[in-house]
């Protein structure tokens, strides 16, 4: 190889040399973990519908208006073992009855012999909610109550002594285990043919407990 040729080769790698070794080399990039899965939430059941507070009373018989199906007697035990039954009815809560327009009456009462505050809406109005036009001839109700006990009343009768439905004594609901949840009854004091009975024999049409009533169109 001449001088010359060789000159050539040896400029052209000295040449290329620096380069190389001045670039740096590129080295891949870690790869990069993914971060954690976060535990998905279990999905949420829906909302269950608002409660609605307990039944007070159930009117059946001939009514004009509905919110239950027939009685249940596997569920209406009480109603079943009192004999019972109907295709269709209407129920009251508290919230119900609390809604109709409430009376007062202050009679003697014949199990401590002392006046007391009774109030809650007139049984005669109850009915109305239900189509049973006040002063409606033929119309018979029985009353049931808790432990059993049953009176029948015209409505003509509850209109002239002016029941009402008791839901409250002195301030306080009508509890179970005492004269509650409701008291069908009337101010005995102040009614002509019976203010004159013995206190003992004043509210012998006055279910106390009072859970069911049958409304008879005679």
């Amino acid at each position: 190889m001449n001088l010359l040729k060789r000159a050539f080769l040896l400029g052209a790698v000295a040449a290329v040399l620096p380069a190389a070794q001045a670039a740096p080399v590129k080295r891949a990039a870690p790869a990069r973990k993914a971060p954690p899965r976060r535990p998905t939430a279990p999905a949420r059941a829906p909302a269950p519908p608002p409660l609605r507070s307990p039944v007070l009373l159930t009117i059946s018989g001939a009514i004009k208006k509905s919110n239950r199906g027939p009685l249940d007697k596997a569920l209406d035990q009480m109603a079943a073992k009192h004999g019972l039954a109907w295709e269709q009815a209407y129920t009251f809560d508290a919230a119900a009855l609390a809604n109709l327009p409430a009376e007062t009456i202050q009679p003697t009462l014949e199990y401590d012999a002392k006046a007391h505050t009774l109030s809650g809406p007139p049984l005669e109005m109850v009915l109305a909610t239900l189509g049973i036009t006040p002063g409606q001839p033929g119309v018979m109700l029985a009353l049931r109550a808790v432990d059993g006990y049953r009176m029948e009343l015209s409505l003509a009768d509850v209109r002239a002594w002016k029941m009402i439905l008791a839901t409250r004594i002195d301030g306080q609901s009508l509890a179970i285990g005492g004269l509650g949840p409701l008291w069908a009854v009337y101010d005995a004091d102040r009614l002509p043919g019976i203010q004159d009975l013995p206190l003992a024999e004043r509210f012998q049409r006055c279910p106390w407990g009072l859970y069911h009533i049958e409304v008879i169109q005679t």
